[in-house]
Parts: C-alpha cells; structure tokens; sequence
C-alpha cells in the first residue's frame, strides 16, 4: 500500500531504530555514547568557568546504529521509531543535554565529572572492592588536588621508609 508521504503522516515499524532520543533527568554526563558513537554524532563540551558539561546530538550526523543506548550506563537513551529529521533551522538537528558539574570539595574548582557521575559511581561499585574511605576522600576533588594529594602520600610514605631505615641502622 503506498502512502502519500508527506502529505500524509507514515508511521514506522516498531522495530525501526530511529532518531535517539536523550532523558535529561536520567543522563548522568559520563560520555559513554560519545566514546562509543561510530559518525561522532555525540559530542562533549565542558565549561569549567560556568561548571556545566553538555552533551550535544547531532540528529543530522546519527546513522541510527543503536550503539549510544547499549553502552548507556543510566539508560538515558532510547532510540524512538521517529524517522523524519528533515527541517529547514539546523538547530531542530541538534539535541542538548546540560549538566551541572561537581566542585572541588578542597579548592572549590569544578572537577570534570558531573555530581550525578559520582553518586552513580557510588551506588554501582561493589563495597567490597573499594576503600570506600579512601575514595570518598578523592573522589570530590578535582584533578590537580587529586594529584597533590597522592604526590604528598607518596613523598610521606617514602620519607617514612627512609626514615624508619635509617633508625634502624643508627640502633644497628
């Protein structure tokens, strides 16, 4: 049977993929479809002076492959059955997710993870695994605190060890 499309509105298969559609409330902003997307239809852009990370879709550049909702940690995407993308302003092509990040809980700079990435982390890795001290001191700190920290662990650990060397010899 044909259909006098576009005059007339064509509904698609329940199985076609179609246009991917992102949740806002349940993306987290890990950039896992980003990393995982063939044609580079998703990208990522982080803005550390205003401390939001946005993951934009670009409709226009998606060839529907599907590998953005499996590696979907939150499962924010779905690919809907909506097959028509055709519009004249380029900004209907393009779907934006905006996501507040976390601030540095030591010098109070944004990190680059959002505030939802790690609560996530938190609840899915397995407590038995983790020092979960040891990670909950890290893990609200930016990148350089993060590195000045375990910089200062291990000159300390090493200073100890010398040190405790060198008692050791002067009882000797």
């Amino acid at each position: 049977m044909t259909v006098k499309y576009p005059l007339k509105e064509a509904k698609a298969p329940e199985e076609y993929r179609g246009i991917p559609y992102i949740d806002p409330q349940r993306c987290i902003g890990c950039g896992a479809c980003r990393n995982a997307c063939p044609p580079n239809a998703i990208t990522r852009e982080i803005d550390l002076e205003k401390g939001i990370k946005r993951i934009v879709l670009d409709v226009g550049r998606c060839i529907r492959c599907g590998r953005c909702e499996e590696v979907c940690p939150s499962g924010a995407i779905k690919l809907t059955n909506v097959f028509e993308a055709a519009s004249r302003q380029r900004e209907n092509h393009v779907e934006i997710v905006e996501l507040k990040l976390l601030r540095c809980s030591r010098c109070g700079k944004y990190t680059e993870f959002t505030e939802r990435q790690v609560m996530l982390a938190f609840e899915i890795l397995p407590r038995e695994v983790l020092e979960v001290e040891a990670l909950d001191k890290r893990i609200w700190l930016c990148r350089d605190c993060r590195r000045e920290i375990a910089l200062s662990d291990a000159v300390d650990k090493e200073w100890k060890w010398y040190y405790g060397k060198l008692v050791k010899s002067i009882w000797e």
